[in-house]
Formats: C-alpha cells, structure tokens, sequence
C-alpha cells in the first residue's frame, strides 16, 4: 500500500493505521480491498476529496506501482452497486465483466491516480458499456437432448447451487 500510494505520488501518513474489514465472518480473500483501503487512506489524510464516496464503490488490486490489477467477482460486485444506485469503480481489466449489468455505470481504472483524478473531478473516467452482441456463444436447450435424464437432473443441480461438475 505504501510503495503505490508513494508511487502515484501521494503521501503516506508516518502514523500507525488500523483498517477494520468488518464483519469478521465474512471470508476476505486477494487483493480486491487494496484499492478501498487506499481511497480511504487519501480521504483520512485529506488528499483526496470524500465527496464522491457516497455514490461510488470501489474494488481493485494495487500493484506496487499504483496500477490496477484485475480482480474476480466482477459482475456479483458491480449487481450489488447498482442495485444500491452506485457507480461501480474497477480495474481495466475486469470492466467488460461487470459492465454486463444491465444499465450499471461501471467506470475502468488504469491506475489509482486515475481513480484520484476522477474523484477529484480533474480528468473523469470513460463509462465502460458492454458489447452484448460479444456475449456467450449460444448453447443447446436441455429440452432438446433426449434420454440422458439422469445427466441432466445434474445438470441443473450443479447450475443451481453453482457447483462444478464433469460429465464423461
């Protein structure tokens, strides 16, 4: 945090920071909280305006030199933004995904300066719209497989509770 908070130029407070990822429970796992945690950093310190917090999220993993790295879980991330009628703020490379949502205004990030320049309201990121027509590839209907109801009663309980499954 420190290298790419120095490296976008900012300045990192020479005092001890606690970040609380409350609830407990709750599994938190890569590096997804990198880019949070150091908005927050910006905004505690007073480099960054808080302004825009309130109608913005933000997900992304921050490499040593303030780029933004892909994260996964993307599009459930981005539903959940917008659903709450928020603005959704994620790496380049994770936009196309999670500009699937459906009129979600999904933001992609190069680096953390970037994100810094937009909430500031110097230089504003482009709104990433996602090309539906470069969707999944079409896939037979179940319907339309005879016999096999065996393999595909588990088909659609793999589907439903989002479990793997290989067929031989």
């Amino acid at each position: 945090m420190r290298a790419a908070l120095q490296n976008a130029q900012f300045e990192f407070p020479a005092r001890r920071i606690t970040v609380n990822l409350a609830p407990a429970d709750l599994p938190k796992e890569s590096g997804r909280f990198d880019l949070p945690i150091a908005l927050g950093i910006l905004a505690a310190t007073g480099q960054v305006p808080a302004t825009a917090f309130a109608t913005h999220e933000f997900a992304g993993e921050l490499a040593l030199t303030g780029e933004l790295r892909p994260i996964r879980g993307a599009l459930a991330m981005t539903l959940k933004a917008h659903r709450q009628g928020r603005a959704f703020v994620l790496p380049v490379a994770s936009a196309r995904e999670a500009a699937l949502v459906r009129d979600a205004i999904v933001h992609p990030a190069p680096t953390l300066l970037a994100v810094c320049a937009h909430l500031a309201g110097r230089e504003l990121l482009p709104r990433c719209i996602a090309d539906v027509t470069a969707s999944a590839p079409e896939f037979a209907d179940l319907c339309e497989v005879r016999g096999h109801a065996l393999a595909k009663r588990a088909l659609e309980v793999v589907a439903a509770g989002t479990h793997s499954l290989l067929i031989m």
